[in-house]
This record gives structure tokens, C-alpha cells and sequence, in this order.
């Protein structure tokens, strides 16, 4: 955990000078292309028929880019790529369910002041890659087939949420839905859900 802080609040310190050689970020009055960096974290929890169904933190990071879909309308398609901490937690017991994800969202551009407010919603698709997992005192995998095969690697559900960029500097908080069953037991129904933040740059 403090090592995803110290990554936070150095890339917050770092965010004003990326900024001075940005040139993109959500323009409003026309239609543009832009690209972005994301850092930030998750607080990562199973629902359903889990037994480790705390939160879990972990960090995000990702890069994403973005279209805007009318010259008319402040309508933005945005898809990227993240790498993000998930899991779940229960007391010294926890899971971790590490993923590469790709979300493909819709935004939509609000002027207020100096501010673009952007809300957004859209589904995501994820394949785990990596976890540790503690349960009863001992330590593996989480996808070593010889003691934790109850989980799947790939997931995908809804990600909602809403951003705000000021002098291309973006900030933005939502919630991810696990829509799909990522247990392999017949008998047993998980999701894999998150609560996100994340700072960032836009170009």
C-alpha cells in the first residue's frame, strides 16, 4: 500500500509539467482526438456466493485514447488499456485477481466554468494475469492449478463513473460491476467488482 501511494503522489506532483506540453485534452467546441495516462487505485471486492468478499486495495494504471463521435455534440468514445489490482479480503485471508483490462466508454462533455464534466458508462473486458492468495496461514497462486482452480481469468462486466479536466489535468472516480460468473464451481456464482480513482493527464 505505500508503495501505490508513493507512485500516486508523485505522479500529482508530476501531472503540472506533462500538462505545459499537452496540447489535446477534451476540447468541446471541436472535434478532436486525444490520448491520456491514468494512475490511481481500486478497492477490489467478490460478491455472490464468495467467502472472501472484503475490499481489497490495489492500483490502477493504464493509458487510454479517445474520439469524439459528432462534430455537433460533446459525445467522446473512449477505450485504452489498464492494468489494475483487484480481489477481495477477508480479515488475514485474501485473494488477489490482477487484470489487464480494456473498457470501451461513452462520455459525454458538460461545460462548467473552466471545467469539462464528464460522465461515463460502458462495458469493459478483463483478463487476469497475476494474484497471491493467503487462505488459513498459507500462501500460493491464485491461478496455480495445484491448490486455487476455482476461479476464471477472463471477466467483463459495466463500468460507470464520472471525470472532471482542467488545463488537460483529469481526475475521475466510478464503480465496475462484475456481470460475468468467475467461479468454476457449478455450485457457486462470484463477481469480481471495484470501486476506482484515478488522476491523470490528457494530450
Amino acid at each position: 500500500m505505500k508503495k501505490i501511494l508513493v507512485s500516486i503522489v508523485a505522479m500529482v506532483f508530476a501531472l503540472p509539467t506533462f500538462a505545459q506540453f499537452s496540447s489535446g485534452g477534451f476540447d468541446l467546441d471541436k472535434e478532436n482526438l486525444y490520448y491520456g495516462v491514468r494512475i490511481g487505485v481500486s478497492g477490489g471486492n467478490f460478491s455472490g456466493d464468495a467467502e472472501v468478499s472484503g475490499m481489497k486495495l490495489g492500483l490502477n494504471l493504464g493509458g487510454v485514447i479517445g474520439l469524439r463521435l459528432s462534430p455537433t455534440t460533446p459525445l467522446f468514445l473512449e477505450s485504452g488499456l489498464y492494468y489494475a489490482e483487484r480481489g477481495g479480503k477477508d480479515g488475514k485471508d485474501k485473494v488477489g485477481y490482477n487484470n489487464l483490462e480494456i473498457p470501451l466508454l461513452i462520455k459525454y462533455g458538460i461545460k462548467a466554468g473552466d471545467l469539462a464534466v464528464l460522465p461515463f458508462l460502458g462495458p469493459y473486458f478483463a483478463q487476469a494475469v497475476s494474484g497471491k492468495t493467503t487462505i488459513d496461514g498459507q500462501k500460493f497462486g491464485t491461478f496455480d492449478e495445484k491448490m486455487w482452480s476455482a476461479v476464471k481469468r477472463f471477466n467483463m462486466g459495466l463500468k460507470l463513473g464520472c471525470g472532471l479536466e482542467f488545463n488537460n489535468l483529469y481526475v475521475e472516480a466510478g464503480y465496475q460491476f462484475g456481470l460475468n460468473n468467475i467461479s468454476k464451481e457449478d455450485d457457486y456464482t462470484v463477481h469480481s467488482n471495484a470501486f476506482f480513482a484515478n488522476v491523470g493527464v490528457n494530450f
